[in-house]
């Protein structure tokens, strides 16, 4: 045989080789596996009842591999991440999982969740221990801000996906990542830096422009730093009563929640108190403050540096009262937010006093030190296109953590970027009533994250894989009441219902229908 013949005929081989079915592996003998930048300190075999470091126990858990390790792929980082995988029934696809908050641990729960469903899923803690608003791991250092900012999801992708094919013999066939908030920016963070990553992604809520989002919160903190303009939540009930007998009728349907808050024009100054102050008007000072929530930080000479919140719901559990306005002044949890990031990521001085940053001076040193490697707002993803890659958004327009508007402009900047391309890679859907991912006023569950109810009309991660492997296009589906997460093969969704419109289209009630029958809504032109 000559040399070239035997060069082409090895060629050939190795070329097949790299793409053959390696045999599958015990799961004790996944301890061995070797991965670049990559300790693997255990694998075990898992059935039963599992109990995380919190101490909460996850039970009736099928039998699965349970592989844990840490990645350093620099000298400062300690990327923990654990992957499980059912030891059967694996329905052939990996499922990442985000975190939100400042990170900071394992999600076990959505790793028993995703496992439930036959998924091969993975967790990180994105390199660093602690609290969902504690970043005091940051201080000096650097890569660990890296590792949190981007680098960990991704690492956690590709070595989890290495376990994978390892324990089974075959590389998932899909790959997905679904989450909110923070996590939701991560979701970003993959379609835009690491499109071969995912063939799908969710990104609920998110954090996608943290430095924005930063300036929001110092904003609304100092608008509310006096005593007397601070709201307490009595008041936001008065303040959301009035918001919605000027507001909610718009849709044909007065039911306490807004389809369109961006349409609605409500002037805190109505509620102006004409007597002695009480819970039941605004002083002078609230009313300021409200004006700033609603309209968003601006420098001294008016120009805007964030979008403001969009008007309704600001009562109930998870809203205004603990994420915006907080039991005191300085003591929300977008303060809390705030003074990390501030505190231990740019100023680096523990000690930082959200009072005095300056509007005009501080966002640029914000920006130069945090946005490379925090935002998540390249209207680029023509490499995810290029893939297949498909993009599904959500946000709830009552959202009292992050505004529904930044999200509303990343799409339009991605529309801009992408042109006609925009319909075949990604979808929006603004959610009324609903809260920062989860809960608010209404029917505000459509999946995509936690416990989906699998069917595609009603969940959008089910939407999401039936783009992906069908080519079937999300357009409108149905949104509900939250379902009962004990049980997780619930069989129909619950009430109320209400359909939910691709934006740029909003919802409006047809004719003298049930507001509960989705078929009684119509999307409209907004």
């Amino acid at each position: 045989m000559s040399r070239l013949r035997l060069a082409t005929t090895l060629l050939s081989f190795l070329a097949g080789a790299s793409h053959a079915t390696a045999a599958p592996q015990p799961c004790e003998s996944l301890s061995n596996l070797r991965l670049p930048d990559t300790t693997i300190t255990m694998a075990v075999s898992t059935s039963g009842t599992f109990t995380p470091p919190d101490g909460t126990p996850l039970e009736r858990l099928p039998a699965f591999c349970r592989v844990v390790g840490v990645i350093r792929p620099t000298s400062d980082s300690q990327i923990e991440f654990e992957v499980w995988m059912p030891a059967a029934g694996w329905n052939g696809k990996f499922q990442g999982i985000g975190n939100g908050g400042f990170a900071g641990a394992i999600s076990y729960v959505s790793l028993a969740q995703a496992m439930g469903r036959g998924y091969a899923a993975a967790s990180t803690d994105t390199g660093h221990k602690g609290g969902a608003t504690d970043a005091s791991w940051a201080l000096g250092h650097p890569e660990k801000v890296i590792d949190f900012g981007h680098r960990a999801i991704h690492e956690m992708t590709v070595k989890g996906k290495a376990v994978v094919a390892a324990f089974y013999g075959e590389s998932p066939r899909r790959s997905y990542f679904a989450s909110c908030s923070n996590g939701g920016r991560q979701a970003l963070m993959e379609a835009q830096r690491y499109p071969e990553d995912y063939d799908g992604i969710v990104a609920g809520a998110p954090a996608a422009a943290w430095t924005r989002f930063m300036f929001s919160f110092v904003w609304n903190s100092q608008a509310m730093v006096r005593p007397s303009a601070h709201i307490p939540p009595a008041t936001l009930a008065v303040l959301e009563q009035a918001i919605v007998a000027a507001c909610d009728r718009s849709d044909g349907v007065p039911d306490g929640v807004l389809v369109a808050p961006d349409a609605c024009r409500f002037d805190p100054r109505t509620l102006l108190c004409t007597d002695a102050e009480s819970a039941e008007c605004l002083g002078a000072e609230q009313a300021a403050a409200l004006t700033a929530i609603y309209d968003g930080p601006r420098t001294s000479g008016g120009t805007a540096l964030a979008r403001g919140f969009p008007p309704g719901a600001e009562t109930g559990p998870g809203g205004w009262a603990e994420w915006l306005t907080g039991p005191a002044p300085g003591e929300s949890v977008q303060a809390a937010f705030a003074q990390g990031a501030l505190a231990h990521m740019v100023f680096q001085r523990p000690d930082y006093d959200l009072r005095t940053f300056d509007f005009d001076r501080d966002p640029a040193a914000v920006e130069d030190k945090i946005g490379p490697m925090l935002n998540a707002t390249d209207p680029d993803l023509s490499a995810f296109h290029k893939r297949g890659g498909k993009l599904i958004l959500f946000h709830g327009w009552n959202d009292p953590a992050l505004s529904a508007h930044e999200t509303v402009d990343y799409y339009e900047a991605v529309r801009a970027r992408m042109g006609t391309a925009v319909d075949a890679l990604v979808r929006l859907y603004l959610i009324p009533g609903l809260q920062h991912c989860t809960g608010g006023p209404g029917a505000t569950y459509c999946g995509g994250i936690n416990v989906p109810v699998r069917d595609a009309e009603y969940d959008l991660s089910a939407a999401l894989e039936r783009w992906v492997e069908e080519g079937l296009a999300p357009g409108e589906f149905v949104a509900t009441a939250a379902p009962d997460r004990s049980n997780l093969a619930e069989p129909a969704p619950a009430t109320p219902r209400r359909r939910i419109c691709p934006y740029p289209q909003v919802a409006s009630l047809r004719g003298t229908g049930s507001p509960d029958d989705p078929g009684a809504w119509t999307c409209e032109a907004h």
